[in-house]
């Protein structure tokens, strides 16, 4: 296709929004073909950073960015100025990931005010990242109002679970009234592997590892999910690089006593971001930094092997509960790139007969079957693509 051609294809902005972040990547569809990505890092501190890939360039700027307002207002001007669009008109649609839809939505929708106002009500269940999401497809719609904005969550995917995984042992009626039960997390990742999965390989039952700062083990069977490790919010499941993943509620309340808090958030706040790899080394969130000195400081040792040790059991549960299974799938920052750690978890899993290739094992960050030619269940290495999942998703919402 010619030039004049490409530029008519409709374009599609994905956005991944944080408090102190916003993540961009534009593509031409439906040709699926990235033409830029970007973030904003420290938004609101006194020097953000702007980061642009596009062809073979890797640009970077430092500038005050002091609200998402301004945030959006550059990402719109980057575009214009770098001649990724000639006009915005030519940005037919923006997704957002949002991370909690609740029980209202099983799939992605496009953003009217009152969806608008669901994604702000549902923050409760994830208080750090919906009311931001919500502001950011608020300002897209006010600047962009000819572009369909289009929510993607983050908990649609799981709504397949059966009310026995994701219902907590509560009274019932805090389930009715409240919405207390398990949600989950990552499931744009998930369902963006799951069907990766299936052009690769033939599978009934599937285990998807998706290993990061956020971690999360799922099981999938007929490309349905039937259980996942986070919970009521991704604080649960297994040692993450903050959080503490799954813990004894009890404890909460013995260590407000100990540490004489007042209120029950300090000490959620501690558990989300001060715990996890973070607390157990006392040294850093980033098993890069563990795996350099495991070797001669115990504890980033010891916190490795905690992590390696949480997610080998969820493997082992979820297989249980499925009565078998018949691929791995590691995906995600760890996942895809982390061979020390894909080794200390297979570790746990040859009774399953999982067993990998130590040389392919060192692949990083690309698509690879691990599984040595005797293994029984098949262990891959499969990248996620959350934006292009969210680019599809718009697309299949456009006129």
């Amino acid at each position: 296709m010619n030039e004049k051609g490409s530029a008519l294809m409709p374009k599609i902005l994905a956005i991944n929004a944080g408090s102190s972040t916003l993540k961009w990547k534009l593509f031409a569809m439906p040709e699926e073909r990235v033409l830029a990505s970007g973030l904003i890092d420290r938004l609101g501190q006194a020097r953000s950073t702007v980061k642009i890939k596009f062809n073979d360039q890797k640009l970077s700027f430092d500038q005050p960015i002091k609200d998402f307002h301004e945030a959006v207002v550059d990402v719109m001007e980057r575009l214009k100025d770098l001649h990724l669009v000639a006009h915005l008109h030519e940005i037919k649609g923006v997704g957002h990931r949002i991370v909690a839809g609740g029980e209202h939505y099983a799939q992605s929708v496009r953003i009217t005010p009152a969806v608008l106002a669901d994604i702000t009500e549902l923050g409760h269940f994830a208080p750090l990242h919906n009311p931001v999401q919500a502001k950011y497809a608020d300002i897209f719609s006010r600047l962009m109002p000819w572009a369909v904005q289009v929510a993607v969550f983050d908990t649609a995917f799981h709504q397949s679970m059966p009310p026995e995984n994701f219902l907590y042992s509560i009274p019932y009626d805090y389930y009715q009234r409240f919405g207390a039960r398990k949600y989950g997390a990552h499931g744009t990742s998930v369902r963006y592997v799951t069907q990766r999965a299936a052009q690769l390989f033939d599978f009934e039952k599937l285990i998807v590892m998706h290993l990061g700062s956020g971690s999360s083990v799922t099981a999938v069977q007929n490309s349905q999910v039937i259980d996942t490790s986070m919970g009521f919010t991704p604080l649960a499941g297994v040692t993450m690089g903050t959080r503490s993943g799954d813990i004894d509620p009890s404890l909460l309340a013995y260590l407000m006593d100990q540490l004489d808090l007042q209120d029950i958030h300090q000490l959620i706040a501690i558990l989300n971001q001060k715990s996890g790899l973070l607390g157990l080394s006392q040294l850093s969130a980033d098993q890069r930094d563990l795996e350099a000195v495991e070797a001669k400081n115990p504890q980033a040792k010891l916190a490795l092997t905690i992590y390696a040790n949480r997610v080998a059991k969820y493997v082992g549960s979820f297989a249980a509960a499925m009565n078998g299974v018949d691929a791995l799938v590691f995906t995600g920052g760890v996942g895809e790139n982390g061979g020390e750690m894909r080794a200390k978890i297979m570790a746990h899993l040859g009774f399953l007969g999982a067993v990998i290739d130590p040389l392919k094992n060192q692949s990083r960050g690309r698509e690879v079957d691990l599984s040595t030619p005797d293994a029984n269940v098949a262990t891959w290495v499969i990248p996620t693509n959350e934006e292009l999942m969210i680019a599809r998703d718009v697309q299949a919402q456009l006129p």
